[in-house]
């Protein structure tokens, strides 16, 4: 029950995104990391203590603020996001497959351009994905 948030759009269209192992694509991320992260300190803060329940309420809340208009991931991203990639906006450039972890790689190769993913959990946290290319 708890996994919900981090299903994403079409585990099918993540599957089929064989169309050559070499295909590459752009994208940019928000990440709020937990306690329970795989490495639970970022340039923000030395030493990440709230709870994985705390960080997805952060992290609902910047996905609203995207999806309503309110900000772009890449604005929220520069202060938000725990990732060093936050002073790009949140871009993590061009990667294929193989190159990030699992759970990542299956939701930002299942986006097309210009898609933001629900919430998706992995060991550094929890992420928001934009397909940029």
């Amino acid at each position: 029950m708890a996994k919900n948030y981090s299903q994403n759009a079409s585990g099918a269209a993540a599957a089929q995104g064989a169309s050559g192992d070499s295909e590459k694509i752009r994208a940019s991320h928000l990440l709020v990391k937990h306690k329970d992260s795989r490495r639970p300190s970022s340039w923000k803060e030395a030493n990440i203590s709230r709870t994985k329940e705390e960080a997805l309420s952060i992290i609902l809340a910047h996905e609203a603020r995207i999806r309503s208009g309110a900000a772009t991931l890449s604005e929220l991203a520069v202060s938000e996001s725990d990732c060093s990639s936050a002073r790009r906006g949140g871009d993590l450039g061009y990667f294929g497959r193989g190159e990030m972890q699992k759970e990542f790689e299956d939701a930002a190769f299942a986006l097309k351009p210009g898609e933001l993913s629900r919430v998706v959990e992995t060991s550094s946290g929890l992420h928001l994905i934009e397909r940029t290319g």
